[in-house]
């Protein structure tokens, strides 16, 4: 395996991990999720919502081919962590409440970035 697809794997596994864990918990409204966004002034059904889009998103990225799907759930998670971290910062809480979803979003970002070819849109024919 080149270097390009170790970066690859390695940042789409911890991505996977992460979301999917996200999402589980998220779905069930478990792990603390609660308070995180009702401080952060969200009504909770939001945290359903999330969940399962978190969820089908780690399946299609993990999954071979669906190459315009994928592009589709890299930006949902560039959407979610970005929103996350702006959320923390916009109600005023520390910066380190922000750190995971940086973290999730530094992920998403190296994943779609190393991507190997077939798991790339190259162009759409109509």
């Amino acid at each position: 395996m080149n270097r390009n697809k170790i970066i690859y794997w390695i940042t789409t596994i911890f991505l996977s991990i992460g979301m999917l864990a996200g999402g589980v918990q998220q779905t069930l409204q478990v792990g603390g999720y609660n308070e995180i966004v009702s401080k952060l002034g969200y009504p909770l059904y939001l945290l359903s919502i999330l969940g399962v889009w978190k969820i089908l998103g780690v399946i299609v990225i993990l999954l071979p081919k669906l190459p315009l799907i994928k592009e589709w759930a890299y930006a949902g998670f560039f959407f979610v962590m970005t929103g996350a971290a702006i959320s923390h910062f916009a109600v005023g809480q520390p910066s380190t409440e922000a750190i995971p979803s940086i973290v999730l979003l530094t992920a998403t970002i190296i994943s779609w970035l190393f991507r190997p070819l077939e798991r790339k849109l190259v162009s759409l024919k109509f």
